[in-house]
């Protein structure tokens, strides 16, 4: 065995300097201070729309950027989310882009191996982070928001306690998340002071309520303009802005 033990330990040796090349010399990319002041501000229009839509038993998220950037040549995700016990846990991911307008993703709060899928419980928060890259891999654009993952809540409030929506009737068995959408899809009647924040839920059915947010006025994105929202009164989840 002791003529073996040279060998053993060459081995395990290189072991770890592939261990520590892979996990250290090659992680990947982040975002430079350099790349960080070069970064395109987009008017509120011409900005992406991001959305998480929860499923049914809100073990996953839809991902869905709408208005892509179409000098971008991939649009890069990344949903951070905690977990009861402290810990951090990540969906990373990378779409090429040719064309599109619109990309989705289904993005697993969990684990999956060989069929067998193990579900993370007790979310209630997290964070989305969307980076646009030119052909050359250079940032272009960079969007972050908090998110709120709810159920079993009448008041539908965001992570910064600055937006709420109260539904009209308490829903118990559906999942929401509150979230800023960066952009939106029509262009507001004034000048945002608040939002545009959305509220996406697993639900397949109209879910009216009353709205709270910043602004003498509050307004709901409809198909092709927007809808003054008397006393805040909403007919249904959407997205929401406040002006004055």
């Amino acid at each position: 065995m002791k003529k073996f033990l040279p060998l053993i330990l060459l081995i395990l040796g290189i072991g770890v300097v592939v261990a520590v090349y892979f996990l250290v010399i090659k992680k990947p990319a982040k975002t430079t201070p350099e790349e960080e002041k070069t970064l395109v501000t987009l008017p509120l229009n011409q900005r992406p729309i991001a959305s998480l839509s929860p499923s049914a038993d809100g073990h996953y998220l839809k991902l869905k950027i709408e208005k892509l950037n179409p000098a971008a040549a991939s649009v890069e995700y990344e949903l951070l989310y905690n977990l009861p016990d402290g810990r951090v846990q990540g969906v990373p991911g990378t779409i090429k882009l040719v064309g599109q307008s619109t990309v989705e993703r289904s993005l697993l709060m969990g684990s999956e191996s060989s069929g067998k899928f193990r579900y993370d419980t007790g979310v209630k928060e997290g964070t989305l982070t969307v980076r646009f890259r030119d052909s050359n891999g250079k940032l272009i654009n960079k969007y972050i928001t908090k998110f709120a993952l709810l159920s079993g809540s009448k008041d539908l409030t965001s992570i910064d306690e600055k937006f709420t929506f109260s539904l009209a009737k308490a829903n118990t068995k559906d999942f929401f998340v509150v979230m800023e959408t960066f952009g939106v899809a029509v262009e507001p009647p004034a000048e945002p002071v608040a939002g545009p924040i959305g509220v996406f839920g697993s639900a397949k059915i109209t879910l009216p309520g009353t709205v709270k947010l910043e602004g003498t006025n509050l307004y709901r994105e409809a198909a092709s303009s927007w809808t003054k929202l008397t006393t805040g009164k909403a007919p249904d989840i959407g997205i929401f802005i406040g002006t004055n």
